[in-house]
């Protein structure tokens, strides 16, 4: 650390400059920081190239109190507004600060009560007629509080004469009582004493009084007056960011216009500069990072859209002339036409009794929730035994979380059907998109499920699908999911998840693959999962984002497709939640573009003709496609009425926890603690989640046990081991299991499917009981 300037005089005054470190909070500690001292004004910057633009802090010292913690510590406080705790490099420094900061106040506090008192001096100006009433009363309430405040001083004046009157003669009496030798004259002058001192009390309790009067009506205008210093500092702080940040857009629009195309903007698909948007995040950025935002991409999106030339919206004839043309089958185009234009495919005429599902749950109950409460409980356990409250919680485990992706199943029917792979790749990447339109609003974590827990949604007379999750490890948690269709596609996902924790926000990336078949073209499709990010963790309210990059990849045919998730950035131009993506074969070749939110809709276009195209301010390329109109592709449905007290739970949300027959002992459906909470009995289901959690967690030791038990045993003698039921949920089950021979030859996550139908719904102990 570099030792701190000397005094220098300035026409503006004194000005002392150095590093000291100043507290921030508990996660990052203290931080260097560069200190000016000028003017009664105690300022900082994270470095000395900010002093010509951004200011972090100002504190003024003639309101303000310094204190010496220890050798290196110090604060500066103004009363509560502003706590500044400080920390030198060494005792040497901290006293030459003390010291410049102690002349400096005094200064300050000098010129203060000099412009206080020229300002009194100075007469009073009639209002003109644009300040109205308002001024003239606001100016008379002033000369009235320094009137009152005036007397007061007057009092105390005098006050204080008689303090000092009485004192002096009390001890002269005193004095005198000392020479005083025992005699007759004693009795008189211990009574002469005894008199000027109750004289001298009931003074200074006078004196006492008045300065506990004047205190108290300083205190009190000194606070409206302090509140109004604060609001006009605030106003002109408002003021400063707006024009720095019509100053940025300012600049975002010229370089905008220099790298732009002759294209309305309404018909192009702007991203914005990542270069440009890095800046403006520096610049906006401030102490702590308490605006921290998510900046455009790195790699905006690259490409686009143009309107095609005029020729390619001819019909008739000359269509499959321009399917020859564009690589493209004439099957394609009609297809095409027909989804698009037909979004519902009709379905089999035969009518079947459905089941009427439920539309609603009991409401959310306005439950307050102390976090500090359960903070001090947490102190010196472990993490992973911290039993968390419901109140973080919806009323659905994660596997219901996972089923929830089939809320729109209705795209993989659609693309069951496609004749073209490309087309069919369109509506698969529509559906991943899709997954993620319930979370926008869904703030509260899912239950986490207990090893062996599963969850079954049976849907084949509505929908013509059936679904199957199961918990398959508890540390670190894992789920495989299994979806089979009747319209000819099959999908499965092994998901895990990991998490970073970064002080004001959660991000959640999941790990693990999905995998998409059909049946009529044999087309296998695989792809992952974006990462979740979870805002305002500490405080402020909870929001999502989706932000990443997706490869929805076809395996047979090499087609691909590639989705960029934007994260949320406010200097961005572009609609928040965006979702952009290009279909391409397997020579890189594209032929559809994808773009829409991930929370509305998604839309498709057909490329008619593509060429590189120069944009930006340094030089990136970018694809321009010519395409057609561009056709809906998928749609949210809306939310059931009333929502927003039933969790935000979509129409297949609200129908998961549904009482079913002949469900799995281990299905979701009957955790008591997820019951409860969703019935509004809250403290009934934190004491049912935390019995459960223990329970796992006594299985689980008595499971390790069995297995080192079972390790030391010499290997003729392993067969006799029993192990626990829920064992077998290990990754590596099929392994010691006596149905390897009937399922090594599938992928892992049907043998679970399959292990789970023949062996956890009938031999498994049921997880809930007591």
């Amino acid at each position: 650390m570099s030792e701190p300037k000397a005094l220098t005089p300035t026409p503006a005054g004194d000005t002392y400059k150095g590093w000291l470190f100043k507290w921030t909070n508990y996660i990052k500690g203290y931080q260097r920081r560069w200190f000016v001292l000028s003017n009664g004004l105690l300022s900082y910057y994270r470095t000395q190239a900010e002093m010509g633009h951004t200011c972090r802090g100002t504190i003024n010292l003639a309101t303000a109190n310094i204190a010496v913690e220890d050798s290196c510590n110090f604060v500066i406080s103004n009363g509560g507004a502003q706590t500044y705790h400080l920390k030198a490099s060494s005792e040497v420094e901290r006293q030459r600060w003390i010291t410049a900061l102690e002349l400096a106040k005094a200064k300050a506090v000098r010129n203060q009560a000099e412009s206080d008192d020229s300002g009194d001096e100075c007469p009073t100006s009639p209002p003109t007629s644009g300040q109205g009433g308002g001024a003239r009363n606001s100016n008379s309430e002033v000369q009235s509080t320094l009137r009152t405040l005036g007397s007061k001083v007057e009092d105390l004046s005098t006050c204080n004469d008689l303090i000092a009157k009485h004192g002096s003669a009390l001890q002269r009496s005193l004095s005198e009582l000392e020479g005083v030798r025992l005699g007759g004259d004693t009795d008189g002058k211990i009574r002469q004493v005894t008199e000027r001192a109750t004289l001298f009390r009931i003074t200074s309790n006078a004196m006492i009084n008045a300065c506990r009067d004047f205190l108290s009506l300083a205190q009190a205008h000194s606070k409206r007056w302090q509140k109004a210093l604060h609001s006009e500092r605030d106003q002109r702080i408002r003021l400063e960011e707006t024009l720095e940040q019509l100053a940025k857009q300012h600049n975002h629009l010229e370089r905008a216009f220099r790298g732009a195309t002759v294209l309305p903007l309404s018909q192009s698909n702007p991203a914005l500069d990542s270069k440009s948007s890095g800046s403006a995040k520096g610049d906006a950025s401030d102490e702590d990072d308490e605006n921290e935002f998510f900046d455009a991409m790195e790699d905006p999106a690259g490409f686009i859209t143009v309107p095609a030339d005029p020729k390619y919206h001819r019909s008739g004839s000359n269509v499959s002339g321009l399917s020859t043309e564009t690589g493209i089958d004439d099957q394609s185009l009609c297809d095409e036409q027909s989804l698009g234009s037909n979004p519902e495919s009709p379905q089999s005429l035969e009518v079947e009794p459905v089941r009427k599902r439920r539309t609603k749950i009991p409401d959310k109950p306005n439950y307050s929730l102390n976090l500090w409460s359960i903070m001090k409980n947490c102190i010196g356990k472990e993490l992973s035994k911290i039993p968390m409250p419901v109140n973080f919680n919806e009323p659905i485990s994660m596997l219901q979380r996972l089923s929830e992706d089939l809320e729109y199943y209705e795209l993989l029917d659609k693309a069951a059907k496609c004749q073209s792979s490309l087309e069919q790749l369109c509506y698969v990447a529509a559906f991943t998109v899709s997954s993620y339109s319930t979370t926008v609003h869904r703030t509260g974590k899912p239950f986490n499920p207990l090893l062996g827990e599963t969850y079954e949604l049976d849907r084949l007379r509505e929908s013509g699908y059936r679904s199957l999750c199961e918990q398959v490890s508890h540390h670190p948690p894992a789920a495989a999911h299994h979806a089979i269709s009747e319209r000819g596609w099959t999908l499965r996902q092994e998901i895990s998840l990991a998490s970073k924790f970064r002080g004001k926000y959660l991000s959640i990336m999941p790990l693990g693959s999905i995998q998409c078949m059909f049946e009529k073209s044999n087309n296998h499709y695989s792809w992952k999962k974006v990462t979740t990010t979870v805002h305002n963790i500490i405080v402020g309210k909870l929001w999502i984002d989706q932000s990443g990059e997706i490869d929805v990849v076809n395996h047979r045919t090499g087609d691909r497709c590639h989705l960029k998730f934007a994260p949320y950035s406010y200097f961005s131009r572009d609609v928040a939640r965006k979702v952009t993506g290009v279909v391409t074969d397997k020579e890189g070749k594209a032929h559809y573009v994808l773009s829409g939110t991930w929370d509305e809709k998604m839309e498709f276009s057909r490329v008619m003709q593509s060429n590189k195209g120069e944009n930006g301010t340094e030089g990136k390329q970018k694809t321009v496609y010519q395409t057609l109109k561009a056709k809906e592709l998928w749609k949210k449905n809306p939310l059931p009425e009333g929502a927003e007290t039933m969790y935000y739970f979509s129409s297949l949300a609200l129908t998961l926890n549904e009482p079913e027959e002949g469900v799995a002992p281990t299905d979701s459906r009957r955790r008591p603690d997820q019951q409860l909470m969703e019935a509004g009995r809250w403290d009934e289901a934190n004491a049912e989640k935390q019995r459960l959690e223990e329970k796992q967690r006594s299985v689980r030791r008595e499971r390790e046990r069995e297995a080192q038990r079972a390790a030391n045993l010499p290997e003729e003698g392993v067969e006799g081991v029993e192990v626990a039921e829920d064992a077998v949920i290990e990754d590596s089950f099929i392994t010691d299991s006596p149905l390897k021979s009937k399922y090594s030859s599938l992928p892992p996550i049907v043998s679970l499917y399959l292990y789970s139908l023949t062996h956890t719904h009938t031999q498994s102990v049921p997880l809930f009981t007591r």
